[in-house]
């Protein structure tokens, strides 16, 4: 069909043929729906790399208070082992921070005309928020 005009189709209810139309979906809506997919899939790279970022600071601070906790030496550097751990979390968090915000200032006008949908990765990003809040509040409280 061109220019998204409806398809009839015919129904049986109780026995009686009804004649259903159905919306064929036309290039404007396919084209809103591979930009609203591609900034989800954008969203959910930030949200990999912050994850990363989380999951690495707080593996070395992990292992360096267990080093500290056999009794082996640690050299200190420019910075510590608890600072890096640190920095790292909190690069990753301000970084799925401004992905966020920036993610959902560019749907925001998508979502009004694919009838109002939310966005999972957003969800996301929220929880791995919260997982990496928790992990900056270990490092700084515990030490």
């Amino acid at each position: 069909m061109v220019g998204g005009a409806p398809h009839v189709k015919a129904c049986w209810i109780r026995g009686v043929a009804m004649n259903t139309i159905v919306a064929q979906p036309d290039s404007t809506h396919l084209a809103l729906e591979r930009t609203w997919l591609s900034h989800e899939r954008t969203l959910m790279a930030w949200v990999r790399t912050a994850t990363s970022m989380i999951s690495f600071g707080f593996s070395i601070y992990k292992f360096f208070q267990f080093e500290a906790g056999r009794g082996a030496p640690i050299t200190r550097g420019l910075v510590t082992p608890r600072e890096f751990a640190m920095v790292m979390v909190s690069i990753g968090l301000v970084a799925l921070l401004i992905a966020t915000i920036s993610h959902h200032r560019e749907i925001r006008g998508i979502a009004f005309r694919l009838d109002r949908r939310r966005s999972l990765a957003e969800l996301v990003a929220a929880l791995v928020s919260l997982f990496g809040l928790a992990v900056l509040l270990s490092a700084i409280f515990r030490r």
